[in-house]
């Protein structure tokens, strides 16, 4: 199923209505490989990071929905790529994409490098994507993986690609 493009708008006005519409977020597809993602007109929000930096468990709180996205306590749970539909009225109006985590999983290493392979080609190629969201544990600091996907990115960073970064698990963290 395709969704509905929303009709032409500049790209600010249409991420900012999209974001007001974050907890109409629906589930869209799963995609193991890029030729499985739909071609989309809307901007997309990709959530990247390592295995278990809390990428589902930010989309589920910024959506307001507590099982939109798989969260799970084994590294490696989410596989393919996913995307979630924002908009009203069956109108999509952006979409927001968890992607594999790299690093540690619970999962053969050959897994882990197709998936690291597909999500490169993601940030790299995907048209429509229009910022990148880097979710970071601060008890682990910037990773090696962290710098290499730093390194993958920074040419579209460099051509207008929004960046954030997002140091999660603060929970987590020594209070001394």
């Amino acid at each position: 199923m395709t969704p509905t493009p929303a009709p032409p708008a500049d790209a600010k006005s249409a991420s900012t209505i999209a974001l007001g519409w974050l907890h109409t977020a629906k589930f869209l597809t799963t995609a193991p490989q890029l030729q499985y993602l739909p071609p989309l007109d809307v901007p997309e929000f990709a959530f990247v990071g390592r295995s278990n930096a809390g990428k589902s468990t930010c989309i589920n709180t910024l959506t307001q929905q507590k099982r939109l996205a798989f969260a799970s306590k084994t590294p490696g749970r989410t596989q393919s790529i996913n995307l979630f539909t924002l908009g009203k009225q069956g109108v999509t109006d952006a979409v927001l994409a968890d992607l594999p985590g790299y690093g540690y999983a619970a999962v053969p290493k050959q897994d882990k490098l197709r998936w690291q392979q597909v999500m490169a080609n993601y940030l790299i190629t995907r048209p429509n994507l229009k910022a990148i969201v880097l979710m970071s544990d601060p008890r682990h600091g910037m990773t090696e993986l962290d710098e290499i996907l730093l390194e993958v990115i920074r040419p579209r960073v460099e051509d207008g690609l929004k960046f954030l970064l997002v140091l999660t698990k603060a929970d987590k963290l020594n209070r001394a």
